[in-house]
């Protein structure tokens, strides 16, 4: 009997010992986890992690539909109001290194139906901006700081604003300061001889309830200036914003008239509606065949309405009136930002 109970646990001893080897055979290999994506909210929101990276990307961009109406309306038809749409798509890249935060920032936009027609391949679409910035330093091709104006939509502030540039920019919560250099080409180079060289500078400060900014600009190639002022603060129920911009002869950066001022009124009526009365003046505006200023002087005056219809989709209304042309523009926009 000891005999035949040592034998039969000795068997069962063996077929356990091959069992556990054949189950180890069969096991299969755990997965590899999977890497989500992550939110990154070192710069603000709307930005996540590149998987398996450190870089942080943000998308976003905005869908308009806008409806220009009036006597001198882009001259896209030869009508008096004309319909096109337009859409824009952002992407921002950041991180963070040891000379500062690394940035990237491509803006491609383009117009349809815009030349009377649908949309086909010929329909402009291009890079609005594509530049890149380490710390202070920024090179591409952008918007400057002339596209910077005031709420409404009836001021003449600017002429050119994109070009392709090289800036260093000093910028904390309260303070900017920035000196740019800009390539003025022959297509925006009107008052210049070909190719040619633009310098900006500016200094941007708040100051409790007012912020204030001065920039000026020198166009090399056409040998002439313009300075510009702008103030803004908190009056009442709103914002008062006041502008004023001399020129010392028409350039690549300004050519409306030698001197302009302009007057707005930011009313918050409701959190959703905002209304902005808007005047401006300009003189010696015309040019002589030398290209000087003559001395003929001009007003507009109009309003400009927005109204945030809900999260992401907002509505603009703008209208005009000009003493120099006597005739009346606006436009009605209809844009969903995301």
């Amino acid at each position: 009997m000891k005999i035949k109970s040592l034998l039969i646990g000795s068997v069962a001893a063996l077929a356990g010992v091959s069992g556990a080897h054949a189950a180890d055979a069969i096991v299969a290999a755990e997965p590899e986890p999977l890497e989500y994506v992550r939110v990154c909210d070192a710069f603000g929101t709307g930005y996540f992690y590149i998987p398996g990276t450190e870089t942080c990307l943000k998308i976003g961009g905005y869908v308009r539909f806008q409806v220009d109406i009036g006597d001198s309306v882009n001259g896209f038809n030869g009508g008096d109001w004309d319909a096109w749409t337009r859409g824009r798509l952002e992407v921002t890249s950041k991180s963070d290194t040891e000379l500062g935060t690394l940035t990237g920032f491509i803006a491609i936009h383009g117009e349809a139906s815009r030349d009377g027609s649908n949309s086909t391949s010929n329909d402009d679409f291009y890079f609005d901006e594509v530049y890149l910035q380490l710390g202070g330093f920024k090179a591409g091709t952008y918007l400057s700081w002339w596209d910077n104006d005031l709420a409404g939509e009836s001021d003449l502030l600017s002429n050119n604003t994109r070009y392709t540039s090289v800036a260093y920019i000093y910028e904390n919560d309260a303070f900017l300061a920035g000196l740019q250099v800009d390539e003025i080409t022959d297509s925006i180079a009107a008052h210049g001889d070909s190719q040619g060289v633009g310098i900006e500078a500016i200094v941007r400060g708040k100051f409790g309830a007012v912020s204030a900014e001065l920039l000026g600009s020198y166009d090399i190639e056409a040998e002439e200036g313009a300075i510009r002022g702008m103030l803004s603060a908190d009056v009442g129920p709103g914002s008062l914003q006041l502008a004023a911009l001399w020129s010392s002869a028409p350039s690549t950066y300004y050519e409306a008239a030698e001197w302009a001022v302009a007057a707005q009124y930011v009313i918050k009526a409701t959190d959703k509606l905002e209304i902005i009365p808007e005047f401006n003046y300009f003189w010696n505006t015309d040019l002589d065949i030398d290209g000087d200023y003559t001395g003929d002087d001009f007003w507009t005056a109009g309003a400009t309405i927005n109204y945030q219809i809900t999260e992401g989709l907002k509505s603009k209304v703008a209208v005009a009136y000009s003493d120099g042309s006597e005739d009346w523009a606006g436009f009605v926009r209809l844009q969903r930002d995301f």
